[in-house]
Order: C-alpha cells, then sequence, then structure tokens
C-alpha cells in the first residue's frame, strides 16, 4: 500500500473523526496512558482536534481536524521515504508535502509534527477540505521493491480497516489478552460509555480514568458519569 492507495481507502472527514474517537475510547478503556498507542485531543485548539497514533518505536500519525477538513501526517522511521535519507541535509521525500493547500500548509511546520531542527518528521501525507469529494496526496515517485514505502498500509490499518473485528484483532495481539467484540462494537457505535461497557471491555479499569479519558476525547458518556461542573 501506498499514499494513493490509503486515499482511496480511507473513510469521509466525519466518519474518521467517530473512528479515531472510538479506537481512542476502547483503547483507553484497555491499558493505561503510558501504554496506550491511540489518543484523540478534543482540545488540541479551540478550533482543532488531534487524533494520534504512537508505538513507542518512532513511528507516529497525527489527523488535525479543523473547520477547513482534516489532514494526515504520517512517520515510518523504517522507510525509505524518511526525511533523514540525506544525512547532510534531513528534509521531507519530493513530493509528500509540497502540494499540501494553504488551509493545512501550516501544519507541514507545526512544531509537534517536526524534529528540533524544524525538518518535518513525516513520510507519508493526505488531506481532505471539508467540501472535497475525496483525500488527496502528493505525487510522490516511490523506490521500486517496497510494498509499503512510505509506511501508509501498517500505520493506517485500523482506519483503513474500520471495522470493530479490526480492532479487536489489533487489541488482542498488541495486549495479549481477549477483548469483548460486543462491546467494542458498541464504541464503534459511540454508544454512551455506561460502567456496564467499562466493566465488559476491561474488569480492572479505573472508572474515574476512564471517564478522564472521555472526557478529553469528546466521547459521550451516560448520564451518571458526566462529571459536575466545578
Amino acid at each position: 500500500m501506498s499514499v494513493h492507495d490509503a486515499a482511496r481507502a480511507l473513510p469521509a472527514v466525519p466518519a474518521l473523526r467517530a473512528l479515531c474517537r472510538s479506537i481512542a475510547m476502547a483503547e483507553a478503556v484497555l491499558t493505561t496512558d503510558a501504554d496506550r498507542r491511540h489518543g484523540f485531543n478534543s482540545r488540541w485548539s479551540e478550533t482543532e482536534e488531534l487524533a494520534s497514533m504512537s508505538n513507542g518505536s518512532g513511528d507516529e500519525y497525527a489527523i488535525v481536524f479543523s473547520p477547513a477538513g482534516a489532514y494526515i501526517r504520517g512517520f515510518d522511521h523504517e522507510s525509505p521515504l524518511t526525511p533523514y535519507h540525506r544525512e547532510d541535509a534531513p528534509a521531507p521525500w519530493p513530493g509528500v508535502v509540497d502540494s499540501v493547500p494553504e488551509p493545512f500548509r501550516r501544519y507541514v511546520d507545526e512544531p509537534a509534527f517536526t524534529d528540533e531542527d524544524g525538518t518535518p518528521v513525516v513520510t507519508v501525507c493526505l488531506w481532505r477540505g471539508a467540501a472535497d469529494e475525496h483525500w488527496q496526496a502528493g505525487p510522490v515517485e516511490f523506490p521500486e521493491g517496497h510494498p509499503d514505502p512510505d509506511g501508509s498500509g501498517w500505520l493506517f490499518g485500523l482506519l483503513t480497516d474500520p471495522t470493530p473485528e479490526a480492532f479487536e484483532e489489533f487489541a488482542e495481539d498488541y495486549y495479549e489478552t481477549a477483548v469483548d467484540l460486543r462491546a467494542v462494537r458498541q464504541v464503534y457505535d459511540l454508544r454512551p460509555l455506561d460502567r456496564e461497557l467499562i466493566t465488559a471491555l476491561n474488569p480492572a479499569a479505573s472508572v474515574e480514568q476512564v471517564v478522564e479519558a472521555a472526557v478529553t476525547i469528546g466521547y459521550p458518556l451516560a448520564v451518571d458519569l458526566i462529571p459536575r461542573a466545578a
């Protein structure tokens, strides 16, 4: 898979946003902050939300949801498209971010997405305006002999296969524990989180910590779990 395949497979922006919230919520119930791979910050700024993934080994993605649409940036540290392919002058691979349009251009150099020297940490990039009918990517020429040259295939696996079964497979492999598929389906349907659903996913979960995560994610809560205003 390459970025062009991912562009055809990714859901539309509203569906992708809902999916990212569901993935982050399900994982927040299953594990602690320290071990969590996926996150969602509904308060990244006054007008923007951020979905993220980091595997702790240097591979990651970030998705900015804004009134303009959505911007996706991913980094596979083993990709031949790494910006560090030239040690003397690190820079994004030709075509990866060159065509990013003005509404999303500032995210290319966003400090959260660059290294300490300001180099964009990116091997794959997509964007979709609010009125666009499909995802877009730059005219990247890929090196031969790489089935997943920019990391799109595995970085975005849970996004291009937006099913509860895909999350179940990921979670059972990554956390080496059984996962209640029925409960995952309910989270993917954005059912308000209640104590029964939390227990079904993880009997040992701290309800207080899960509720705190849900507030950050912007995931709906059952009435009895909604925190009281200070």
